[in-house]
C-alpha cells in the first residue's frame, strides 16, 4: 500500500529537502523498510539499535501514536498519512 509519510526538517537532508514522500508498506516497520530502501540512513535517525523507536522520536499513524497502538506493527492502510515527529524539550 502506497502511504505518505511527513519528515521532519531535521531529517529532510536525507530526502534531498523534500517535507513527505510516498512509500510501501501495510506496517509501520514495513513502511519504515521501504523509506530505508528510498532514503538511505533515515532508518537509523528514528529507530534505535534495537529496531525500536527512538525515545525523543514520535510517529503517528492517522494521528495515533504507534506507542500506544502496535508500535512498528501498526497497520498502514493505504493513503494513511504517517507523522515522524521529534520531541522538543525546554526549560
Amino acid at each position: 500500500m502506497s502511504v505518505p509519510v511527513r519528515i521532519p526538517t531535521i531529517l529532510r537532508s536525507y530526502t534531498g529537502g523534500a517535507n513527505e514522500v510516498t512509500v510501501e508498506g501495510d506496517t509501520l516497520v514495513e513502511v519504515l523498510d521501504s523509506l530505508e530502501q528510498a532514503h538511505p540512513g533515515i532508518r537509523a535517525r528514528v529507530l534505535d539499535d534495537e529496531g525500536k523507536v527512538r525515545r525523543f522520536v514520535n510517529i503517528y499513524v492517522a494521528n495515533e501514536d504507534v506507542r500506544f497502538a502496535d508500535g512498528l506493527a501498526t497497520k498502514t492502510p493505504a493513503n494513511t498519512q504517517i507523522s515522524i515527529i521529534p520531541a522538543v524539550a525546554g526549560g
